[in-house]
């Protein structure tokens, strides 16, 4: 392996393609060690801080991660979040059996807060409102691919099942459906990226300047009245987001003769 120090491209970079290519190639497979920065350096004929630049760089686009003490490792693949939230309700209003078998999702924590302006805005209330919120996280092997949150109000939950802090062993909006007497009838989905909080960077185990997408889930009843509102945020680098759909057939172009065609 070796750079050219008359390209334009910086030699961090260029090393950072190779390495790429070596990972892509399966020289090294998800979870391995690479060499140490003083290895990749004698490797490559540069600099410590030459590697150094390369391994930031990787671990931002979430090709590499460090464990402190331990060393620099080939994380794992991208995670695919194919039809987004559609996928929670699944093809017959219940889990995808392929998203269950390789995710694990963790109940963390269920009880009352002040709304988040995103969520407040959502429900058509006050910043700081008290709401109800169930948060999980979901692991994928050893790592942590999503931080979770589901909110609801307080007078529309206040004694049922949503308030004890336990695992439902089905959906969760089944759960919601069955103890509010409510639908679910429609959602809409709002995806941002954005740079993580230091709580989300830590769980995460990312850089704090790797960007996250955080998706905003409201889902509504028939009477268009928000039942939840759910968060989520997954590390960018390391997430596909995924939408298959259908394209509509082309309309035929009216004619005179159309019995529907109405001139002015």
């Amino acid at each position: 392996m070796t750079i050219n120090p008359g390209a334009a491209e910086f030699p961090h970079r260029q090393i950072a393609t190779q390495l790429k290519e070596r990972i892509r190639r399966g020289d090294w497979q998800p979870g391995e060690r690479l060499p140490s920065i003083p290895a990749m350096a004698e490797m490559f004929g540069v600099a410590k801080q030459t590697v150094q630049r390369t391994v930031d760089q990787l671990r931002v686009e979430g090709v590499l991660i460090t464990k402190p003490g331990s060393g620099t490792y080939v994380r794992g693949t991208r995670r695919r979040l194919n039809r987004l939230s559609r996928g929670r309700y699944g093809a017959h209003r219940g889990y995808h059996a392929d998203l269950a078998a390789r995710y694990r999702q963790q109940l963390v924590s269920v009880g009352r807060e002040p709304a988040p302006p995103e969520v407040a805005d959502a429900f058509g209330v006050r910043d700081g409102t008290e709401l109800l919120v169930r948060r999980h996280v979901v692991r994928a092997d050893d790592a942590t691919v999503e931080l979770g949150a589901s909110w609801f109000r307080v007078a529309e939950t206040s004694g049922t099942s949503l308030e004890r802090a336990e695992a439902f062993g089905r959906p969760l909006y089944q759960e919601a459906e069955e103890a509010l007497g409510k639908r679910y009838a429609s959602a809409t989905d709002t995806i941002s990226a954005r740079q993580p909080s230091r709580d989300e960077a830590e769980i995460l185990q990312i850089r704090p300047d790797t960007p996250v997408l955080h998706l905003l889930h409201v889902a509504f009843d028939e009477t268009r009245k928000p039942i939840e509102v759910a968060q989520a945020t997954w590390p960018g680098p390391m997430t596909t987001l995924t939408e298959e759909y259908r394209i509509p057939a082309p309309v035929p172009a009216a004619t005179d003769s159309d019995p529907g065609l109405a001139l002015a």
